[in-house]
């Protein structure tokens, strides 16, 4: 399966900063990817937090790892915590 990856960055309430990617299939909408990534923050917390077309931006596209396109079949999107996402 062929992704798209989107690089995104997210201040948290606290003040820190959340970053992280949306890994989507390819020629998913960026409205519908900016709605996974506030699904995400609602799990985390974060609901409400800013998250626009300047904090979520295309990356790259490559093939999904089996474990990521299972994600994707059965959620829709995949998210990959980079910084900042546990506390």
């Amino acid at each position: 399966m062929k992704i798209s990856v989107f690089e995104t960055y997210v201040r948290r309430k606290d003040g820190g900063l959340m970053h992280f990617d949306i890994i989507v299939r390819t020629h998913t909408s960026e409205d519908a990817v900016r709605a996974f990534g506030r699904e995400y923050l609602k799990t985390k917390g974060q609901e409400g937090q800013q998250l626009t077309e300047r904090d979520c931006l295309f990356c790259h596209m490559e093939e999904a790892s089996p474990e990521i396109e299972s994600h994707i079949k059965s959620d829709g999107y995949y998210i990959l915590e980079l910084q900042g996402c546990s506390q």
